[in-house]
């Protein structure tokens, strides 16, 4: 049987949510901490959970939605 490959919107590693997969997909996920909304920040490529006060790195065009790998928000806050 012959391997079907689907279409990516994933250019050099980069999660591209102006196109319909990717903003569906982000349309979906939630903060796995609060189940909240979360928005993309495309020069950090992270989803920002403004409630948990939680980044989630996006790597090699692959949402990583695990709290212990997210970077804390506050960390932009400090001096």
């Amino acid at each position: 049987m012959p391997v079907r490959r689907t279409h990516r919107s994933v250019i050099r590693g980069m999660f591209v949510p102006d196109s319909r997969a990717d903003r569906k997909l982000l349309d979906m996920l939630v903060c796995p901490v609060t189940r909240a909304p979360l928005d993309y920040d495309a020069a950090r490529q992270e989803l920002i959970s403004r409630q948990a006060q939680l980044a989630y790195p996006i790597r090699e065009g692959v949402p990583i939605m695990l709290p212990e790998a997210a970077r804390r928000l506050e960390d932009d806050a400090a001096p």
